[in-house]
């Protein structure tokens, strides 16, 4: 009898605790602690294209609920973008930055070691202050110069989490392109939440 009391006793114990342990976990599914995003980079990130208010951190934001900082500057390669980290980025002291970077670079030239040493740099400055990062990369096959294996390596090399085409589904579609290079609302709807659910995968 006794030991019987003992074993109810225990289970009792046990799931009482087990209830307490988990009914107190901070958070809903889905939500987003981090203080302070920052989305860097291009006019992906600025938003071509898009309308207002629907450029693809802004739509980011609505999702999670709180500010994301808007630090995209049309036109930017990573050698300008890494001209203006420690004012945009590195100064802000943020938790996660968001970036897409490299289409320029593509686009004008730039030899693929040079743009991804940049990145490389961008990167590290970015981790060093102890935020996460998280790559918004490109693929264009036969015409991207390895600049699509090269995001992987580099997301290798540093640690950072990868998407590895942001565009993926997006670019070539006319219901979600506003030009031949840029999202309209939809796109960028689609690229908001593949940050999304990278930034949730932490």
């Amino acid at each position: 009898m006794k030991k019987i009391l003992y074993l109810t006793l225990c289970a009792a114990i046990l799931f009482l605790g087990y209830r307490i342990l988990f009914s107190s976990a901070p958070g809903k599914k889905g939500e987003i602690h981090s203080r302070t995003i920052i989305c860097f980079g291009d006019s992906l990130t600025y938003g071509t294209g898009a309308g207002e208010n629907m450029d693809y951190p802004s739509q980011l934001s609505k999702l999670i609920d709180r500010p994301v900082m808007n630090a995209g500057v049309p036109g930017d390669t990573t050698a300008r973008a890494l001209q203006r980290l420690e004012r945009d980025v590195l100064a802000k002291s943020p938790d996660v930055v968001l970036i897409t970077l490299g289409g320029n670079d593509l686009k004008n030239g730039v030899a693929k070691n040079i743009a991804f040493e940049n990145l490389k740099l961008i990167v590290e400055s970015i981790q060093k202050q102890g935020a996460r990062v998280i790559i918004g990369g490109l693929q264009f096959p036969l015409r991207d110069r390895g600049f699509g294996r090269a995001y992987k390596k580099l997301a290798d090399e540093t640690g950072a989490s990868l998407i590895p085409d942001i565009l993926e589904g997006i670019i070539g579609n006319r219901d979600l392109m506003s030009d031949p290079i840029h999202p309209n609302d939809k796109g960028y709807t689609i690229m908001a939440q593949k940050f999304y659910e990278a930034i949730l995968q932490h």
